[in-house]
């Protein structure tokens, strides 16, 4: 193999689907006030008092993407309560984690934060999908508001304040990442992209890739575009089985993943599939019948359920326990999130939001989807796992460190 991947060849443990229904809207309930002093910049502190303290949270719990939502949520409401019961943060401060449903939209991600931020919450983890966590980050910033995306992918979203941080990888080291796959460890010459030209996660991932693979020497065959709404694919696909393309990129979530990937097979496309992160749980959009469609594909992602790490099992038997199906990328990024948060509050000494900010920057955490720093821009510095898709299975094929 080449060296930029650390290979781990395995075909051993499905990696986690996503999605787990929750039986009310994320995890309200009526929020109690906290005692507040004011600091000399004029920020509220909740100094240890023993009361809740309250850090808000946006995910989208109904609509298309709320299989990621859900797992978020879930991820990071197990970090709590587990911090909780180990006896909170500030010296018996207990967390009260409010979550509002943003249905995936962007209006109603900022409605909600507006919300949250008049329930005087001292920190926020979300938004989960792109657009929405953008619109927010905006108004967070404008308010010094601490605030940890798990999952935001896009490359602007950290760049609307030094208090806006983030756990995932961006869009662009994702179509890097796979371009560079492509090049190094599969050999390809000739690729292929087809992607969500309205959205900007899958554009984004797309433009990386086809630069880096420009760069590399290799030739985009074919660059093949399609809307929000659309749902047949095969007039685009079709150019693609004409091109010679040896791979073809499909940076997307995972049910047009699916919807994509099945209507390849059926024009004769036999380019290897790649992807990035939104790719977790296409198999749940499979019936097993038809996981031929997506065999032997390739998608980067954040961390594998085959780590075996004790850290890592022993989160993901908690989870299991708790929401009785295995943790998602999704899920394992929002409990990082929540713990990183907690225990920069507990740094701070206070829910003064500038103390927080700063804290957070000074990150130096072993998580679940590894070990983490932020740079300059809050963006992480962390290893990305490669999953290769086997009988209908998530297995780990490498990884490639920082």
């Amino acid at each position: 193999m080449k060296k930029f991947f650390a290979i781990c060849m395995a075909a051993m443990m499905a990696f986690g689907a996503v999605g787990c229904s929750s039986s009310t809207e994320g995890t309200t309930e009526t929020n109690e006030s906290t005692e507040t002093t004011e600091s000399t910049e004029g920020e509220e502190t909740s100094e240890a008092t023993g009361e809740e303290i309250l850090i808000g949270g946006l995910a989208p719990l109904t609509g298309s993407v709320a299989v990621y939502g859900t797992a978020a949520v879930n991820g990071a409401k197990l970090a709590f309560d587990e911090i909780n019961a180990n006896g909170g943060i500030l010296g018996g401060s207990q967390i009260k984690f409010e979550v509002l449903d943003e249905k995936g939209d962007a209006t109603e991600a900022v409605n909600a934060y507006n919300k949250l931020s008049s329930m005087d919450m001292v920190a926020l983890i979300g938004d989960v999908t792109s657009k929405p966590t953008a619109a927010v980050a905006e108004m967070a910033a404008s308010e010094n508001m601490p605030m940890i995306t798990p999952t935001g992918t896009s490359a602007d979203i950290t760049t609307y304040g030094p208090n806006v941080f983030r756990v995932c990888f961006l869009d662009p080291t994702q179509g890097k990442t796979m371009a560079d796959f492509a090049s190094e460890t599969l050999g390809a010459t000739k690729v292929a992209v087809i992607h969500n030209t309205s959205d900007d996660y899958s554009d984004g991932i797309a433009t990386a890739f086809k630069e880096e693979a420009a760069a590399l020497g290799m030739e985009v065959v074919a660059d093949e575009g399609y809307g929000n709404d659309d749902v047949d694919f095969r007039a685009q696909l079709t150019t693609i089985a004409q091109s010679g393309a040896e791979v073809l990129l499909i940076p997307d979530y995972y049910g047009k993943i699916a919807l994509i990937s099945s209507q390849a097979k059926e024009v004769g496309v036999t380019a290897t599939l790649l992807g990035g992160d939104g790719w977790d749980g296409v198999a749940t959009a499979l019936d097993e019948s038809s996981y031929d469609v997506v065999e032997g594909a390739y998608f980067c992602n954040h961390y594998s359920t085959m780590d075996e790490s004790e850290k890592v099992q022993n989160f993901i038997a908690s989870y299991k326990e708790t929401y009785n199906e295995e943790p998602s990328a999704f899920a394992a990024l929002a409990y990082d999130a929540a713990y990183i948060m907690a225990n920069a509050i507990d740094a701070a000494g206070s829910t003064d939001k500038q103390a927080i900010v700063d804290a957070i920057a000074a990150t130096d955490y072993e998580g679940i989807t590894g070990h983490m720093t932020f740079d300059e821009n809050g963006d992480p510095v962390k290893t990305i796992s490669i999953i290769q898709m086997k009988d209908g299975a998530y297995t780990l094929y490498g990884t490639v460190e920082p």
